[in-house]
């Protein structure tokens, strides 16, 4: 396998890791004004995400990184061509990291809690918005320059993707509550997991069945990704429905990475496909020399384990449900 297509797919695993772990962020900062009841409520959904919120930002340093130094003719295009999208990702970011450190410390913490809210749902969008004209293709020069208007990223097809991942993440969040909660939180999150569970099917699977762009190389692993994601979506439902929080989490992240993956089986051998095919970036022409790829290769063999290690054994430690007063307390 070349170089090339190895840095492609360990992109494509660092975003899928990313939207894995931050989309139940995502998910629990969206719903947190619809599930608390109170400020003990709000406390321990918070704090439900606490130990590993920034952990899992680090999956999109990471791939931001990788991004730049493997393929640094996508990063350019991708980055001046959807500057004003990314930067209100980046804006919503900070605000939300900063809820989450500050709103223990405040007086006032229901104005964090606006800003958790808001800097969750408008990256859940977002992303999504922004992988959909990934997939689907955007105007580009000869130059591999960009050449549209904000408008043009905002086209149904895009806004489906985001609504897409918004409900994914939403729904993610839902279960990863009712696996990390009890008593009445954890029955009210396992009622929006179920209450969410039919939209979120009905436009995720709309979404990868309508996505367009150009036609898929590896055209069986993108079916096989969107029966899987099906598969995962139905499956989170069932176990939900029967208390089966930990089947249901199981399922639903079988979905999200089913989802994620999908998009980058669909969108390979381009990353990112122009409406012309002959100004489209690929792996090969988007890519850093051979000298680069190979330093990266060995340096990502090193320290990706330790990462993973150091991150399984957050999880660990941090496994057990939410529950009693203490949980609340800041």
């Amino acid at each position: 396998m070349e170089l090339t297509t190895v840095w492609f797919v360990l992109i494509a695993v660092l975003w899928t890791g990313y939207f894995l772990l931050e989309g139940f962020d995502f998910g629990v900062g969206v719903l947190l004004p619809f599930l608390s009841r109170d400020e003990a409520d709000r406390r321990v959904i918070v704090r439900s995400i606490g130990p590993v919120w920034d952990g899992n930002e680090v999956w999109l340093l990471v791939a931001g990184g990788a991004t730049f130094a493997a393929f640094p003719e996508w990063y350019a295009t991708l980055f001046s061509g959807f500057y004003l999208p990314l930067f209100l990702i980046l804006l919503a970011l900070i605000a939300r990291g900063v809820a989450l450190e500050y709103r223990g410390k405040s007086d006032n913490p229901r104005g964090w809690d606006r800003a958790f809210f808001w800097g969750s749902l408008g990256p859940a969008f977002l992303w999504g918005v922004a992988f959909a004209n990934i997939v689907r293709g955007v105007p580009l020069d000869a130059r591999h320059e960009y050449t549209g208007t904000l408008l043009t990223l905002l086209s149904p097809a895009a806004l489906l993707g985001g609504l897409a991942t918004l409900l994914l993440c939403t729904s993610h969040g839902a279960v990863f509550l009712a696996l990390r909660t009890t008593g009445e939180l954890r029955a009210a999150a396992s009622r929006a997991a179920k209450s969410l569970a039919p939209a979120t099917i009905v436009v995720v699977m709309a979404f990868l069945l309508t996505i367009g762009g150009p036609r898929p190389v590896l055209e069986g692993a993108w079916w096989a990704a969107v029966a899987l994601a099906a598969l995962g979506l139905a499956g989170s439902t069932v176990a939900t429905l029967r208390g089966r929080d930990g089947w249901a989490f199981t399922a639903s992240a079988v979905a999200v990475v089913a989802v994620v993956a999908g998009l980058f089986v669909r969108l390979f051998p381009n990353v990112l496909p122009a409406l012309d095919p002959a100004n489209s970036l690929t792996v090969t022409n988007a890519a850093s020399t051979p000298y680069t790829l190979t330093v990266m290769t060995w340096v990502a063999a090193i320290f990706t384990p330790v990462v993973l290690a150091y991150q399984a054994w957050t999880y660990w430690v941090f496994r057990r449900r939410l529950t009693g007063p203490s949980a609340g307390a800041e």
